[in-house]
């Protein structure tokens, strides 16, 4: 019985259909009962094996869904409209997103959570750090290397580039990059996150017009934010950039309001 099931492939129903037989004795199932539940369990198993599978091949840099995003601390954002991105129409329909704001806002948080979403929808989701794309499209030196890294790429259901112009993009990323969303126009969809605002993207790419003709199809069809706020990562740390902890700062103020002056070696000398 377990070498055909291995043959057929129900890995599942080999594990368990011992323990069903028992169960449907107990329980005086009928042979449709039976069938149905070892069946489902095979569904249900190759279902959750496959999302497993594409999680680990979106590679994710962490898993962050967005029901752990604290909008409260974002309260220009609303909860039930990015909601509406988790939704199977945003890969359907092709459209955009674009999030733009200074490091810690949340954008990387955002746009994992949204690929989180898709996966469980049962889409192809791929996370690329925009730097580690020009990493390889550097280390693709022949034009096939490149045109077989271009159509993987424009395959995915939804793509996700994170961090665009954080740092200085090499010259060819720019026409790659148009060639990219040119070939995802109203078929895929894609998210980008950046700390630069649309106005300088033409400097980022160093093309103004390669720039404008890029922006022109990620917003046809999409939307674009501007997060705002101080990091998540400093929630809390705001004294460390002051140079003295919470509890230094309590006691000077302590000391101040008390009229006491604080000696130290560096006002001695």
């Amino acid at each position: 019985m377990k070498q055909m099931l291995k043959e057929l492939r129900l890995p599942r129903i080999r594990e368990i259909y011992e323990r069903r037989i028992d169960q449907a004795a107990e329980e005086d199932w009928g042979y449709r009962k039976f069938l149905k539940h070892l069946l489902e369990e095979e569904v249900t198993n190759r279902h959750q094996n496959r999302l497993q599978r594409r999680k680990e091949k979106a590679g994710f840099p962490f898993e962050k869904t967005l029901n752990q995003f604290e909008f409260n601390f974002r309260p220009k954002l609303k909860k039930r409209v990015f909601q509406t991105y988790t939704e199977a129409r945003f890969v359907t329909e092709g459209k955009d997103l674009i999030l733009i704001g200074p490091p810690g806002t949340g954008k990387t948080h955002l746009s994992i959570g949204i690929g989180l979403a898709q996966i469980k929808n049962d889409f192809k989701v791929l996370f690329k750090n925009v730097q580690s794309l020009a990493g390889e499209l550097q280390s693709a030196v022949r034009r096939d290397e490149k045109d077989k890294l271009l159509k993987e790429l424009i395959k995915v259901d939804l793509l996700i580039l994170d961090e665009f112009g954080y740092l200085p993009l090499k010259e060819e990323l720019g026409p790659f990059l148009y060639e990219l969303i040119a070939g995802r126009y109203e078929e895929k969809s894609t998210i980008i996150t950046s700390n630069k605002s649309l106005n300088e993207w033409g400097k980022t790419l160093r093309d103004n017009s390669l720039a404008q003709a890029l922006i022109d199809r990620l917003i046809h069809h999409g939307e674009v934010y501007y997060l705002e706020g101080d990091s998540y990562r400093m929630k809390g740390k705001e004294d460390l950039l002051n140079g003295e902890n919470s509890k230094e700062k309590e006691q000077n103020q302590v000391d101040v309001s008390s009229g006491k002056k604080k000696s130290t070696k560096s006002s001695e000398n």
